[in-house]
């Protein structure tokens, strides 16, 4: 039996979510995933092939249960040639990697550095490891896309040391879904050179400045926790502000950092129990001052970030809007591209109200920016690079 198939699992903090890829094809035989893992109340949901969704609740203790679930469904995992994943960051490595032992410790590192992201994707890969130990498991940084950064986009202004001994600097990530938008709108525009802004806006977001096919810049700092404002984290801080709360006021390191990982970002300016974009939006037409000077920060930050990259590459030729809200959101989108005349940018406004979760130009065709609509796929990416790191 040949070994064709990458399943991609992106794993969350209580959720397991997968993608069965043929490959080289590229065809997709199976997604779906398993929520609240580790709760009472876990629920999963999948599809294989054309048939129907299936939906349900069942005990997900742990990753090795998920795995097993998934195992169970998918008739077993005898036609995989490996599992793909999509880890954000370890100390001193990026780029595709098999993620043995080395690479976890190396992941393990960092673990202050992403609370959030690089423990659940360490037990996961462990899990696999454990149950199926003859399965490759190889993953994608999400830095990777960001390897060639130059150096006056990567440095911060602190003491050489910090870099060169701690690895202090700016790194980027959403790699694969930037990526894969830009892979794609030079496909679709017919050439790889050009200067492209990618704007992945969902519950995490972020900018990446794109030329010739290589990121120059990006709005992300040394960790997701920088950058524009997030669902519930903070984006962009001053750090002594940090020291002032945590020191002088006496919050404590340990709540400070809480609040700025779980409570901020849009949930925390909305005063609101969620930051989902959609509860914002509501709260703002119904007259929540908060919730309408949340959105207001937030697509200033976008047009910040939008602003600094097109004066470093002179302009742009494309730019494009991708994930949860940069797919959806009509109105979102037409504030950040508001008042661009001054280079060239003009929305065409039934486009871009029609443009919904699917490909489209929302530009109009005289304008000298291109706008784009391109719903990412970051799975593809991490298959295609499994399947190339197995084949090589």
């Amino acid at each position: 039996m040949n070994a064709n198939q990458i399943l991609v699992a992106n794993i969350g903090s209580t959720s397991f979510k997968f993608r069965l890829i043929e490959m080289p094809s590229e065809r997709v035989l199976a997604k779906g995933g398993m929520d609240r893992i580790g709760h009472p109340d876990s629920a999963f949901k999948y599809r294989i092939g054309d048939a129907p969704e299936q939906k349900g609740s069942a005990p997900f203790p742990d990753y090795a249960a998920a795995i097993a679930f998934v195992e169970k469904i998918l008739g077993g995992f005898g036609r995989l040639a490996a599992v793909g994943f999509k880890p954000v960051m370890a100390r001193g490595i990026s780029g595709t990697q098999a993620l043995d032992e080395e690479v976890l410790c190396a992941m393990e590192a960092v673990n202050t550095l992403l609370p959030a992201h690089n423990p659940p994707y360490i037990a996961a890969v462990r899990s696999f490891h454990a149950t199926h130990p003859g399965l490759p498991c190889i993953g994608t940084f999400e830095t990777a896309f960001y390897d060639h950064l130059p150096l006056e986009n990567r440095r911060y202004p602190v003491p050489l040391e910090w870099e060169s001994k701690y690895g202090v600097r700016r790194y980027g990530f959403h790699g694969a879904s930037h990526r894969y938008v830009t892979q794609r709108c030079a496909e679709l525009r017919g050439t790889t050179q050009g200067r492209l802004i990618s704007c992945h806006l969902g519950g995490s977001s972020s900018i990446a400045c794109v030329r010739d096919g290589t990121a120059i810049n990006s709005s992300w700092g040394m960790t997701p926790q920088s950058g524009l404002p997030q669902n519930n984290r903070v984006g962009d801080f001053d750090v002594f502000a940090l020291v002032y709360l945590a020191r002088d006021l006496g919050l404590g390191i340990d709540a400070v950092e809480k609040a700025l990982t779980t409570q901020s970002g849009l949930k925390g300016m909305s005063g609101l129990p969620s930051g989902d974009i959609r509860d914002i939006v509501a709260a703002a037409r119904s007259g929540n001052r908060d919730a309408a000077a949340a959105l207001d920060i937030f697509v200033g930050s976008i047009r910040k970030y939008l602003g600094q990259f097109l004066v470093e590459m002179n302009g742009a030729d494309a730019l494009i809007f991708t994930a949860g809200i940069g797919e959806n959101e009509p109105d979102l989108r037409a504030r950040v591209c508001e008042n661009l005349g001054f280079c060239g940018l003009e929305l065409a406004p039934e486009a871009n109200r029609a443009a919904l979760a699917r490909e489209a130009v929302i530009s109009t065709p005289r304008s000298k920016i291109e706008v784009r609509v391109i719903p990412t796929n970051e799975e593809i990416i991490i298959a295609r690079n499994a399947w190339q790191k197995l084949s090589a």
